[in-house]
């Protein structure tokens, strides 16, 4: 009996064996998630179950912000022997009526900031089985350029001068371009200075210098995101060139009336006078004549 019950033993043991603890348990998450800045970011993880598996229980969830692969990380949401782990401000799980037989595991963010991007590590253990899974959140926050103005603030024509535009609020690191208004780009030609605020977010402030005999009419600066997508722009209006004064004095249309006026004024005086003298020449050889009859 006994030696017959040892080949079924081992048989058993066997097939025990060949099941995979991934057959039973396994955590599955989206790889990479993208959240933006002030608003709500998910995180998507599921329990998934095997064949084998029915009704499972999750015993303890926990969800830890990772600074590096190895790190064991700081926990943000925790849940254990029934109860919920007092959680940080602003993590929750995405279901607001999770219990310990929904294996959705999926960790909410209500909002979202700079130090929230980065890696996570979910990790769940069940009456089957357990299994984590790291997964990764990206936080973005939109560019926009707050001004753009000139040093000096008032450009004299055929001087050196400086535009200047700042840009904020935006994360990861963006860059600012300039194009004038044949759309040829002068990126190449500026300085760009980057500062990171306490929130995390990035400023931006780009310095294009002009020379004198160089300049165009029109400048637009362009504020790109880390993808090199453009998320805002703005055009400088250089100012007009000055309008040439004409000289002081009296319009040519005037002019041309009182030359007209004095061209008439001396035909009609030389007329007059060719008249006068006609009748005076006219009068002395009457005149003779009279005075030879006699």
């Amino acid at each position: 009996m006994a030696s017959g019950g040892t080949p079924l033993f081992i048989f058993i043991v066997l097939c025990i064996s060949a099941v995979k603890i991934d057959d039973f348990i396994k955590v599955e998450c989206k790889s990479k998630n993208v959240g933006h800045y002030g608003q709500q970011s998910l995180l998507e993880c599921v329990v998934k179950t095997g064949q084998f598996v029915t009704d499972p229980n999750i015993r303890m969830v926990a969800w830890k912000k990772l600074t590096s692969p190895e790190d064991e990380g700081d926990l943000v949401l925790g849940f254990q022997r029934g109860k919920l782990d007092e959680p940080k401000r602003g993590y929750r799980f995405a279901e607001p009526s999770w219990d310990e037989k929904n294996m959705n595991v999926s960790l909410l963010i209500t909002n979202t900031a700079v130090a929230d991007d980065g890696d996570y590590k979910c990790m769940v253990i069940t009456d089957s089985g357990d299994d984590s899974m790291v997964t990764n959140l990206e936080v973005q926050a939109r560019y926009s350029i707050l001004t753009v103005y000139s040093i000096p603030e008032k450009i004299v024509p055929n001087t050196d001068s400086t535009l200047i535009c700042e840009s904020r609020g935006g994360y990861p690191q963006g860059t600012i371009h300039w194009f004038d208004e044949e759309k040829h780009d002068w990126t190449g030609s500026s300085e760009m200075e980057v500062t990171q605020s306490d929130d995390g977010l990035f400023q931006l402030t780009g310095r294009l210098h002009l020379f004198r005999g160089s300049t165009f009419q029109r400048y637009t600066c362009v504020v790109l995101n880390a993808s090199g997508v453009k998320e805002d722009e703005i055009i400088f209006e250089m100012p007009a060139p000055p309008r040439l004064t004409p000289p002081s004095g009296p319009e040519p249309i005037e002019i041309c009336k009182i030359v007209v006026r004095l061209v008439v004024t001396g035909s009609l005086m030389v007329g007059l006078l060719c008249v006068l003298l006609f009748y005076r020449w006219r009068a002395q050889r009457e005149y003779a004549f009279l005075v030879s009859l006699i």
